[in-house]
């Protein structure tokens, strides 16, 4: 086995803090800056948080395809990144309330996730690329998974800490400095990756979907990897609530955080060897179980102590890292497969289709949960002010619990053989 040197492992890495930053702060925050500080109705509001990254459904294959006619991936990472990180700090700095509001955020978020598609489509392709063994790409893939960790543990707990300090703008300016980072650290990390081994032909819809029909492997790790997204989607939307209205201080929302990704930063190399020992689709199923049982056990929530809260959110953590790293090691795995029968370049096809999936399946999961709050009677605000019901705060423990646990396991019956 020829072992990725260390400077590309970590600027690889590195990249985390663009992906990590984006699919976590608008999914934990951009709910509530809606509902309660614009004062757009809770089922509006999921909507608006959805229907920008369901954009990327449709674009995120195109980018993908791009990148593979083009031959080269880095370029992509620079200028999508920093185009991301300039929209994302916009995103949160609109001076309108109400419809105007809901307006400018559909629009910015639309192209703020059009910008992050040339950066994240490129960037999971790349990891095909970067090595072809099977044990390497695992201990890759956790580096990836510990430097998500942290850039979640950064953004997810930092974001909401700065939003308290300065407000919603400065805050989006903050997060937006974080991807700047990362894309410099990766663009100048990965400088050694190879390009594409073979120029891909032009290709169409009917192409791609040829190419997903003809992958059983692809489309199957794919189902489960989105309905888990949905899931983890809308937990993430729901922290701000559930710390609110179910513990009863939004001040905990924070210290969720790093009970939840802490842990994260610590199991990946257990991880990595119960994917050497027991292969990665193993791996996966032990993953998802020990998250969706830890996350049914905080459905007592409103009479266990916080303690006991904050011993389940670190089970709940070290059973995501798992449901993170080993999707993301198989994926490889399957796209070298594809190419090696096809004989073509298609890395950055298949990943512009899993990206899609997966950007789908965390912005779904704030719709669900804005959809759950509303059918809660959940009360929009300017000010987060307004008195919930018994219903409302139901509902913002049921989204948070029930959903996640539930759909952590319903797909994983589809995983094959040919996942392993």
């Amino acid at each position: 086995m020829r072992q990725i040197a260390g400077g590309v492992r970590g600027g690889y890495a590195a990249g985390s803090f663009v992906t990590g930053a984006f699919a976590t702060v608008p999914g934990l925050l951009l709910l509530p800056y809606l509902t309660d500080s614009l004062a757009v109705p809770a089922a509006l509001a999921g909507l608006l948080v959805l229907a920008p990254k369901a954009w990327d459904v449709l674009f995120n294959p195109v980018a993908g395809r791009i990148s593979d006619r083009a031959g080269v991936r880095r370029p992509f990472l620079l200028h999508g990144g920093l185009a991301t990180s300039v929209l994302f700090a916009l995103l949160f700095a609109g001076p309108f309330t109400g419809t105007g509001a809901a307006a400018y955020v559909a629009l910015v978020f639309l192209a703020c996730a059009t910008a992050y598609a040339f950066f994240q489509v490129p960037y999971v392709a790349m990891a095909a690329e970067i090595t072809e063994d099977y044990d390497e790409r695992t201990r890759l893939m956790a580096w990836r998974m510990a430097f998500l960790a942290l850039a979640i543990l950064i953004s997810g707990a930092g974001a909401p800490a700065v939003r308290d300090l300065v407000g919603y703008p400065g805050m989006g300016v903050a997060v937006a400095a974080l991807m700047v980072v990362g894309t410099l650290a990766t663009f100048v990390g990965t400088r050694r990756v190879p390009a594409s081994r073979r120029v891909a032909s032009a290709a169409g819809v009917g192409e791609l979907l040829a190419v997903v029909r003809e992958s059983r492997a692809f489309r199957l790790l794919l189902t489960v990897f989105v309905a888990q997204a949905v899931g983890l989607g809308t937990m993430l939307a729901g922290v701000d609530y559930f710390a609110r209205l179910v513990l009863g201080e939004q001040g905990l929302q924070t210290v969720l955080f790093v009970g939840f990704v802490g842990p994260a930063l610590l199991v990946m190399p257990l991880w990595q060897r119960v994917g050497r020992r027991y292969g990665k689709r193993v791996g996966l199923v032990a993953a998802s179980a020990l998250f969706a049982v830890a996350v049914a056990g905080l459905t007592a929530s409103r009479v266990l102590p916080v303690t006991a809260v904050l011993a389940l959110m670190a089970v709940i953590g070290v059973g995501y890292a798992g449901m993170q790293v080993f999707p993301l090691a198989m994926l490889p795995d399957v796209i070298t497969a594809e190419e090696q029968r096809s004989g073509a370049t298609r890395a950055g096809l298949f990943s512009g289709v899993w990206t899609a999936g997966e950007t789908l399946g965390l912005a779904l999961g704030p719709g669900v949960y804005g959809l759950v709050l509303a059918l809660g009677g959940y009360t929009a605000s300017t000010d987060g002010s307004a008195v919930q019901s018994s219903g409302a705060v139901t509902a913002a423990l049921l989204g948070f619990t029930v959903i996640p646990a539930v759909l952590a396991l319903a797909a994983l019956p589809l995983l094959r053989e040919e996942t392993r």
